[in-house]
């Protein structure tokens, strides 16, 4: 079971609530109501005659309010021609070949608002990269300023104010991040509310809501008990769906992160729970005579007294634990991702004593790095072919998983001679501060390749295209896919593919033949008829790491420069979609099952372990370095 840390934090801090000064604040409810969206003119001449016509054919330019860009013209300043060194043309050295994008949206959620939103931030990198070569800004003041900090707080209660407060996190949130607030449901009714919201799109009068999590000590319209509210907001599609705990329906069987969406005990009497022996001594004894004697249901949060409540990103959704026990868990949803976040909003009859965000990401600081040439990438040469190719999956603001795998496995040999390469695609952040730091971060280390839209999850499919262009211009023989959290035994894979000696038509990895699509409408892996109408899908290797050889990565890139690609949202499937096509036109396709690659997390003896943080990466190196062999770390098996 995938485990959620920080109870050593959530007991200090708890202890600090002891000591701090009480203060109230009141709050208004953040969303307001009624929207207009005018639609695009289209004609023979606009080149996005392609998006959406809900979204609006003009925004402003941030810079200058009275102006106002049209989209074509925005979108198509992210393939104009820029002042760039051949040096720093390396992070783009794939971007102009995407520029056929527009012609593959269809099938991907948010395509085009993904392609539009990346204009803007491109423009704006832009505009601050020129500024930083003019000189016009102080360099050393500006990197201290911008830097992405590892973590945020409000400590002293004075210090929150008496009405609805709000912390700006302005590099977004990771896997491991983490927000604890400590407080006291107070007022008339005790409701309170926490929102995790994102930048406003252009032309957007609010911001997306990523998580609302709604406290109701006196119920609502649905219940007159206790019950917490979680949902999402955005304009295009107001609110989605609730979560409710306790959870008025049968409970649900799914977990997120293998945590129920609501634990057990929210809800149920609580003399039941104390026969069943699921409260300690102690915590009975904290239970006056009547208070046991009343017929109660348990609810983590009472007007009046105090909670320290903590919220933290897994990999599939948000965790929240109250006075360090888990009682509801948040599945992410579409476009509605962490790294989106750039403000917290706390607010209704609740006295905040504190507030903490930690783990948050941010870069490493290059000019301290003793070690810094022995992580920087060669450049690649045309025609000096590689053994294998590796592209990397990454999120633009998770430099630390950048610099573990760095630090790791990309010191196999094989790498560091040259006869494998591997490169990071990232796509564009909503935040200036990121991608200011991704850009810097390409530079320093030579191995990242910039992508030309905002990286929702939904778009992995134009990365797994991206590796496959990457390869076929680098004359690799083989080419891979993997995360940036999982750890690649690349001499493995080498031995691997040439015991196999097979050079055309493979596909090497963990081989799932039989698999079907969800129709679950609830699932996050939900395929309508319309996105797949077979009942199952062809052959296709677990994400987390699979190797295809250098035909079918220049088959693909070919459909996609003649617009005969099918785009499908989960990128493996599509690759073995793709592969199945090439397989009904002749091309002589080979399967290679791969047992060693664990894509729930690791095993011992991996060849790709998945689901590993920066900490287990490093430990895992070591304990290969130390000639322990291919043994797991910690938690994450």
């Amino acid at each position: 079971m995938k485990k959620l840390y920080g109870g050593v934090l959530v007991a200090s801090l708890f202890m600090l609530f002891m000591l701090m000064f009480l203060r109230n604040g009141i709050m208004k409810t953040p969303i307001g109501q009624g929207y207009l969206t005018i639609p695009i003119l289209v004609n023979g001449t606009n080149p996005l005659a392609w998006i959406n016509p809900t979204v609006p054919p003009a925004i402003q330019n941030p810079d200058d309010h009275s102006k106002v860009i049209s989209s074509d013209i925005l979108v198509s300043s992210l393939f104009a021609g820029s002042n760039f060194s051949e040096d720093e043309q390396q992070a783009l050295q794939t971007w102009n070949q995407l520029n056929h994008l527009i012609d593959h949206t269809q099938g991907l959620p948010s395509s085009a608002e993904a392609i539009k939103e990346a204009a803007s931030a491109w423009n704006s990198l832009i505009s601050s990269i020129e500024e930083q070569k003019q000189g016009r800004a102080n360099d050393s003041s500006r990197t201290k300023e911008k830097q992405c900090p590892h973590f945020l707080n409000k400590m002293n209660s004075t210090e929150l104010g008496n009405s609805s407060y709000k912390m700006q996190v302005p590099c977004g949130l990771t896997q491991g991040s983490s927000i604890t607030v400590i407080g006291i449901p107070n007022g008339l009714l005790g409701n309170f509310r926490i929102d995790l919201t994102g930048e406003p799109l252009p032309g957007e009068p609010d911001p997306p809501i990523i998580l609302h999590y709604n406290v109701r000590l006196h119920g609502d319209k649905i219940t007159e008990d206790p019950v917490i509210v979680q949902n999402t907001w955005t304009i295009a599609h107001d609110w989605g769906e609730e979560d409710r705990c306790p959870s008025p329906t049968a409970e649900k069987v799914e977990k997120v992160d293998e945590l129920e969406q609501c634990n057990k005990i929210v809800g149920k009497n609580i003399s039941q729970l104390h026969t069943a022996g699921m409260h300690s001594r102690t915590s009975r004894q904290s239970l006056s005579a009547e208070e046991q004697s009343i017929n109660r249901k348990y609810f983590p949060f009472k007007q009046g007294l105090p909670f320290v409540a903590t919220l933290r990103v897994g990999s599939e959704g948000i965790q929240m634990t109250v006075d360090g026990k888990h009682i509801t868990s948040f599945a992410f949803r579409e476009t509605l991702e962490p790294w989106l976040v750039s403000e917290i909003k706390i607010s209704g009859d609740l006295k905040l004593i504190s507030i903490l965000a930690s783990g948050l990401p941010t870069s490493e600081d290059s000019e301290h790095i003793i070690d810094l040439e022995s992580l920087k990438s060669s450049s690649i040469s045309a025609q000096i072919p590689l053994d294998l190719f590796i592209g990397v999956f990454s999120t633009a603001n998770n430099f630390k998983r950048r610099m573990a795998v760095r630090r790791t496995w990309m010191q196999y040999n094989a790498i560091r001679s040259n006869k494998t390469a591997v490169r990071f695609f990232v796509g564009l952040h909503k935040s200036p501060i990121v991608n200011e730091e991704l850009w810097r971060e390409a530079q320093t280390y030579g191995d990242v390749q910039l992508m030309p839209f905002v990286d929702y999850y939904s778009l992995i499919t134009w990365k797994t295209l991206a590796i496959c262009i990457f390869g076929t211009q680098v004359s690799a023989k083989f080419v891979m896919k993997t995360d940036d959290d999982a750890f690649v035994r690349v001499d493995e894979v080498l031995d691997s593919l040439h015991k196999i000696n097979v050079d055309h038509g493979l596909l090497y990895g963990l081989i799932n033949s039989d698999s079907r699509p969800h129709r679950n409408t609830d699932s996050k892996w939900y395929i309508s008829p319309e996105e797949w109408s077979e009942g199952t899908y062809p052959p296709w290797a677990h994400g987390p790491g699979y190797v295809v050889s250098h035909d079918i990565a220049r088959t693909v890139a070919k459909k996609f420069r003649e617009n005969h690609l099918k785009m499908f949202k989960l990128e493996d499937v599509a690759m073995g979609i793709w592969i199945a096509d090439m397989k009904k036109e002749g091309v002589e396709v080979r399967y290679e099952n791969e047992n060693r690659v664990y894509p729930e997390g690791c095993k011992d003896g991996y060849v790709v372990a998945h689901y590993q943080g920066p900490r287990e990466m490093l430990c895992l190196w070591q304990k290969l370095e130390e000639g322990k062999g291919a043994k797991c770390c910690g938690d994450r098996r």
